[in-house]
């Protein structure tokens, strides 16, 4: 891995920060109004978006989050060292390609020769150090025209991820560890899974691009004309005085889609894509079985985030958010989830906590915004 020192950034790279999505699985702790993003969920004092800024500022020039209207104030409140001109508020949720799209299409107005990294603001990263070098590498990849991913060593078969298949070692000076990109292949069941990484071929894809804008400007025009091309007619009013009319008019009609199908699937098939390994601690935060694995334990093997003084437990082992304020007692429960919120409680087995999102589409069928 490349070296790189504490505190030194990496001259020409910009990072972006999608920052969307109400994290459903992680209801009711997580809402619309409140995602996942802008909570703390490792009782670390400090919420994700909090963490992802501050692991990518010492990188780059610049950080750029990108946020819909509902989230603009307190993404602003939470990171007063996010530049006015970095905050970029999209009017409504078009995914991931308009997101860091729109990132790259305003970046290279400002420097034609910018590198662009697409890091999501709800993941948790362990090693600072090894994402850093991941970083860095990818960064000296990327300058020679390619699209690069960071891929997650993965530690288990997890079938909840999308995984990346690497090829040949790649010959790029200042990143050793760069492969080629074969495929990318959508979440597998448990024996394929196992399969990928008994191979030892596989990385998991975590969402993490890295690329010149000017090259992701080329694969949109390539794979996505029509976005492209709204993308450009905002960028090209962003500094004048039409920037919200032509920003209402055009948002709305580009392409709703995640990058992984807009850019990175063709252009791997086209060998235009290289994956970096990730071997730092990384986790997504899905759900409240991956949230409790996040927690330290006590010594009756609870997990408790929040006030433990609100818990009171006899023999329960899972996870417990007391975020209402009153007591939670628990007892004699196996692998249990309980999250208490002023308005709504859940009670959940742990092996079923991917199921929450099937409550917030009951709630959603029901006419219950006010619970979402």
């Amino acid at each position: 891995m490349t070296n790189l020192a504490a505190g030194t950034s990496l001259p020409g790279f910009f990072a972006g920060v999608p920052a969307g999505g109400a994290g459903t699985r992680l209801w009711p702790l997580s809402r619309a109004g409140r995602p996942k993003f802008l909570l703390d969920l490792t009782g670390s004092g400090s919420t994700l978006l909090q963490s992802t800024f501050a692991r990518l500022a010492p990188l780059a020039e610049a950080v750029c989050v990108v946020t819909g209207t509902a989230h603009a104030a307190a993404v602003a409140r939470q990171l007063p060292a996010l530049a006015e001109r970095d905050l970029l508020v999209e009017p409504s949720p078009r995914d991931s390609t308009a997101a860091i799209g729109l990132a790259a299409a305003l970046l290279v107005r400002r420097d034609p020769e910018a590198v662009i990294g697409s890091f999501a603001a709800d993941h948790v990263i362990e090693d600072q150090p090894a994402f850093a070098a991941a970083v860095a590498e990818a960064v000296m990849v990327a300058r020679t025209g390619l699209l690069v991913t960071v891929g997650i060593t993965p530690t288990h078969p997890a079938t909840g991820f999308g995984y990346v298949r690497a090829g040949a070692r790649l010959d790029v000076p200042g990143a050793p560890s760069a492969l080629q990109v074969t495929r990318f292949v959508e979440k597998p069941d448990a024996a394929t899974a196992a399969g990928y990484v008994a191979s030892g071929d596989y990385r998991w894809n975590a969402g993490m691009f890295v690329v010149r804008a000017a090259t992701m400007l080329e694969l949109l025009a390539e794979h996505q004309p029509a976005l492209a091309a709204g993308l450009a007619e905002i960028a090209d009013a962003w500094e004048g005085p039409t920037r919200e009319e032509v920003l209402g008019q055009v948002w709305p009609t580009l392409t709703k889609i995640a990058i992984d199908y807009a850019v990175a699937e063709p252009a791997a098939a086209a060998g235009r894509v290289a994956v970096v390994p990730g071997g730092f601690g990384w986790d997504d935060v899905g759900d409240f079985d991956l949230l409790a694995s996040l927690l330290p334990a006590t010594p009756d093997d609870l997990r408790v985030l929040g006030d433990p003084a609100l818990v009171v437990n006899s023999g329960s082992r899972g996870v417990v958010v007391p975020a209402s304020g009153r007591l939670v007692a628990v007892l004699g429960l196996d692998d249990v989830v309980v999250v208490d919120t002023p308005d709504a409680l859940l009670v959940v087995a742990r092996s079923r906590a991917q199921d929450v999102k099937t409550v917030v589409d009951a709630l959603r069928a029901a006419g219950r915004t006010d619970l979402l």
